[in-house]
């Protein structure tokens, strides 16, 4: 992976618009993103799929950190999950016919900067309100909620880092 010329997003200066108790969480999710596209960078897709030892392939990896932001912040919102977040969630790491690198990251960045712009809009006061999460209605906040969107996210791309450099490493001749 090519290292990038700027430093961690986290040492770049405040993201413009977003609260200071919410910088942790843009800071990480835009450091995900250009992580993760670096990482894909021509990534070769017939690999999208591969589960080096059973593990979780660079296709879910991908499907999922997308899915994870977008949930997470649906019930930091105080909303419950739609049929349609359902179905994403059954389908994380399924292949689909037409499902490239390329579409996964185009949602990705998408996904990434709609929780940038509903970062910008959220209420400081707001970060301590009580948020049900799931069926169960499992107790959290707003800031609990949007924290783990972001450090499930940078979970995620460190398990991408190690999958892609694994998955692209099979077959070559060791050295």
């Amino acid at each position: 992976m090519t290292k990038s010329p700027l430093p961690e997003y986290w040492l770049r200066g405040p993201v413009d618009g977003i609260a200071p108790l919410l910088q942790p969480v843009a800071h990480a999710l835009l450091q995900a993103r250009d992580e993760i596209s670096e990482l894909v960078k021509d990534f070769p897709e017939h690999l999208l799929w591969e589960k080096p030892a059973g593990l979780a392939s660079p296709g879910f990896h991908l499907q999922h950190v997308c899915g994870v932001i977008d949930r997470l912040f649906t019930y930091a919102d105080g909303r419950p999950l739609t049929l349609e977040q359902l179905a994403a969630l059954k389908a994380e790491g399924v292949p689909a016919e037409g499902l490239t690198v390329e579409k996964l990251m185009s949602a990705f960045h998408q996904q990434v900067d709609k929780a940038i712009e509903k970062l910008k809009s959220t209420d400081e006061d707001s970060l301590t309100s009580v948020r049900g999460v799931g069926r169960s209605q499992f107790p959290s906040t707003v800031l609990g909620l949007l924290f783990h969107a972001a450090e499930h996210t940078m979970r995620h791309t460190g398990q991408l880092l190690v999958t892609v450099y694994v998955v692209k490493a099979k077959g070559k001749p060791a050295l």
